[in-house]
């Protein structure tokens, strides 16, 4: 139970800590009306650099988790659907993906091309940066080859190490202060499902949930501390109600 309730809650430590650098809402449909989508187009855009990156991390373990591929998914869903041919956009992203988990051998490329494209944007060092280090605490711990890995992406992109380490150790400490409470009636409640309800049943009730609240990279542009606090205490609520039903019926 304690690493899906991980995955709602680190995302509200990534948008506290970035409060004071403002709003960004440079990813819209209008900003990319005009993209010639491609994958040479996308693997050398931000984005496509981004999610390259977004692979190293999330294979630094030698292999993707399930929760991994979730946040990934759901990262797909809301990168394609600013781009003019969403379906096409999303098919070449887990291309992307594809083939950039299984290199290691050009991590500092990628993050420098990244850095290249967003110098002059700190708000955007700062979401990408966040997102990685949210990704690699997904499990419950960032194990030293995660750590690895971001440490190398952060001085490619010279991320200030300050902020580094103060994001780090929020997501740290987030870690240790999770205690995970629930009961099985009150998960059913929350999902608007019954116990007879089928496993898939279930299943497609919660992921409906979890695409209506989870607070994602691109989704997320312009909303306020209230609006995250609310949606990852949701989410914390949906996940946690849905692994006690999982494991219920085992």
């Amino acid at each position: 139970m304690l690493n899906l309730i991980i995955f709602a809650v680190i995302g509200y430590v990534f948008y506290t800590v970035f409060k004071s650098y403002g709003k960004y809402e440079n990813y819209s449909q209008k900003a990319f009306k005009n993209f010639s989508v491609s994958h040479g187009s996308l693997a050398s855009s931000e984005l496509g650099l981004f999610v390259a990156l977004v692979a190293k991390v999330a294979k630094a373990d030698g292999k993707v988790d399930a929760l991994e591929a979730q946040l990934v998914g759901i990262m797909f869903d809301d990168i394609s659907a600013v781009f003019p041919e969403p379906q096409k956009t999303k098919q070449i992203l887990k291309d992307i993906f594809n083939e950039e988990k299984e290199r290691s051998d050009n991590i500092e490329d990628v993050a420098h091309s990244l850095a290249n494209s967003i110098r002059r944007n700190k708000t955007q060092q700062q979401q990408f940066m966040g997102f990685l280090i949210q990704l690699a605490f997904i499990d419950g711990e960032c194990s030293s080859s995660e750590e690895e890995i971001l440490s190398t992406i952060a001085e490619a992109l010279e991320f200030d190490p300050d902020a580094y380490h103060k994001i780090f150790d929020q997501f740290e400490q987030m870690m240790k202060n999770i205690t995970p409470k629930a009961n099985i009636e009150d998960a059913y409640k929350t999902l608007g499902v019954s116990k007879n309800d089928d496993i898939k049943t279930v299943k497609k009730a919660y992921r409906q949930l979890v695409r209506q609240y989870h607070p994602d990279i691109i989704a997320s542009q312009g909303k306020d501390e209230a609006y995250m606090k609310e949606a990852t205490a949701k989410t914390q609520e949906i996940n946690q109600a849905y692994e006690m039903i999982e494991a219920s019926r085992k």
